[in-house]
């Protein structure tokens, strides 16, 4: 048998709630004064929490503060202000039942019929780089209590979670009171805003438990906001669209300083530009096209502009190639830089800053997308790939920011281990197949690719194509393969056009045949144990 308060009959209407009490506590205080104006002209109590109650006290407006409503003062450094019963028994009591109301005025706890909160700033806490007890303290509990004991009492209280609701709020004040209707609808946003906040603070220890090597989770919740429409996908017949992850740092927050719209596939390939550039701790040049390496380079030594000498390097690769490509920099983007680029058709150019100068010179070139990238860049530590039915999560590939001991373990099984310089171009080699879609083949010399071989089903066809770009440059090279060489074809191709070392997984069936051809020819050669696949 249902309970009294279930009862339709114990109900009376409350369509229209005149505001007479308002508490009111937000982080973000934008328009806070112009609500606060609002609400005094009207006579309404404003009960206030600490930096928000100042503001508002300071501008002549009357406030209560919270602490003379609970009787206990703000404790553990603000750790607990408005959780008591004389805050929620006033904001969850349904004064629709006489029985609530009575309990109410034993207690002598006054409703309210308004509240007013925005969380802490979670999310750009986030962004902002902070960690640990630096985000953990922005995790809000008593706002987002206060928000959803509103917005379950809708039937008698408003709840409002930004700003853009004041407007629509002051005029319920002015007119005598909010409708029922209007509360429903706060009620709706104020539960998306909570769901929202909650799924910012879930995925952020998700990610942290991640990279502490716990386990992957169980469950997995992407939160993503729409940024906008995009002309099309990958072709003219599929639609797209381009959104924002919460919590995201990377190529959806980039700042457009120039050109138009990006597209679906200026997006993949300036994220692959990114992942290649930025592997680089020295300043590096990347150029993509379809989401491939046609160049990647590091600054030439004691040059005097580095990352222009890191760009030129990288376009000698495969110059044909490189028109209408992607290029990304790990460094500023100098004027220097822009004057190489001036006769070269380029579709995007994304960089962490750009000189003026730089930035006047691309301003002639009308059809080139120039992006920064957003200050809290960086690269992501999962990766997140749809599949039919569901999707796939790993751990990014990444390497270590200590590359160059790593290297001293690889295992040399062929040759003499190699003067420093020629070392530098085999780890170079090695950190550029990373960016190479697989079977992955780069020829580098001088920390500069001059031949690379990509996308083939096949390592040979991989080993042939790399070899014919780089032309008569592949003398003297060295070469790096992202996986084993499962037969000794690959590397005769490589030697027999004039590579002199080979840095590669192992782990072949054959590797035997490999080593024993190139003991013969001469070639040193490497097994890292790893490989790097790229799909």
């Amino acid at each position: 048998m249902a309970g009294p308060r279930h009862d339709p009959s114990l109900y009376r209407d409350r369509d229209v709630v005149p505001i007479r009490r308002a508490l009111v506590s937000v982080s973000d205080k934008a328009d806070l004064l112009t609500l606060a104006e609002a609400l005094a002209g009207a006579g309404v109590e404003i009960v206030s929490t600490g930096s928000t109650g100042a503001t508002i006290r300071d501008a002549g407006f009357a406030v209560t503060d919270v602490a003379a409503v609970t009787g206990v003062a703000e404790m553990l450094d603000g750790r607990v202000k408005t959780l008591h019963p004389n805050i929620h028994g006033g904001l969850l009591a349904d004064l629709r039942l006489q029985s609530h109301e009575e309990e109410l005025a034993s207690l002598g706890i006054e409703p309210f019929e308004l509240v007013v909160a925005n969380l802490y700033p979670f999310a750009e806490t986030v962004r902002s780089g902070a960690s640990g007890d630096d985000v953990v303290e922005q995790i809000d509990i008593g706002g987002p209590a206060m928000v959803r004991a509103a917005a379950k009492n809708f039937a008698n209280v408003a709840v409002v979670v930004e700003p853009e609701s004041y407007p629509a709020i002051i005029e319920a004040v002015q007119a005598g009171g909010t409708t029922l209707g209007q509360r429903k609808q706060l009620a709706a946003r104020a539960f998306a805003h909570t769901a929202n906040y909650d799924r910012a603070v879930a995925t952020w220890f998700a990610e942290e438990t991640l990279a502490e090597g716990v386990d992957l989770p169980q469950h997995l919740t992407i939160k993503a906001e729409r940024i906008q429409p995009l002309r099309y996908g990958e072709n003219a017949h599929q639609r797209a669209a381009i959104y924002s992850r919460v919590g995201g740092h990377g190529i959806a927050q980039a700042t457009t300083l120039q050109g138009k719209a990006m597209s679906y596939n200026n997006y993949v390939d300036a994220d692959a530009a990114l992942r290649a550039a930025f592997d680089m701790v020295l300043p590096a040049v990347a150029i993509i096209k379809h989401a491939n390496p046609c160049g990647i380079a590091v600054a030439a030594p004691n040059a005097l502009d580095p990352i222009a000498s890191a760009h030129v390097r990288a376009h000698a690769c495969d110059p044909l190639s490189a028109f209408g490509g992607v290029i990304a920099a790990n460094r500023t983007v100098t004027l220097k830089m822009a004057e190489n680029m001036r006769d070269i058709f380029t579709e995007v150019i994304i960089a962490p800053d750009f000189e003026p100068e730089a930035l006047e010179l691309f301003a002639l070139k009308k059809n080139l997308r120039v992006l920064q990238l957003p200050a809290d860049w960086q690269q992501e530590r999962m990766d997140v790939r749809l599949v039919s039915g569901g999707l796939l999560l790993q751990d990014a590939d990444r390497f270590p920011d200590d590359i160059e001991s790593v290297a001293n373990n690889w295992q040399l099984v062929s040759g003499e281990r190699p003067s420093g310089g020629e070392m530098q171009n085999l780890i170079f080699a090695w950190k550029s197949c990373r960016a190479v879609k697989s079977n992955a083949i780069v020829l580098a010399k001088d920390s500069a690719t001059v031949g690379i071989g990509m996308g083939q089903v096949n390592r040979v066809d991989s080993c042939k194509l790399a070899v014919e770009r780089a032309g008569d440059r592949v003398t003297g090279a060295v070469a790096a393969s992202d996986a084993f060489f499962p037969f000794s074809d690959g590397p005769q191709v490589l030697m027999d056009a004039g590579v002199t070392a080979i840095v590669q997984p192992g782990g072949s069936v054959r590797d035997d045949e490999t080593i024993e051809l190139a003991r013969e020819r001469g070639v040193t050669m490497f097994f890292t144990g790893e490989r790097h696949f790229f799909h």
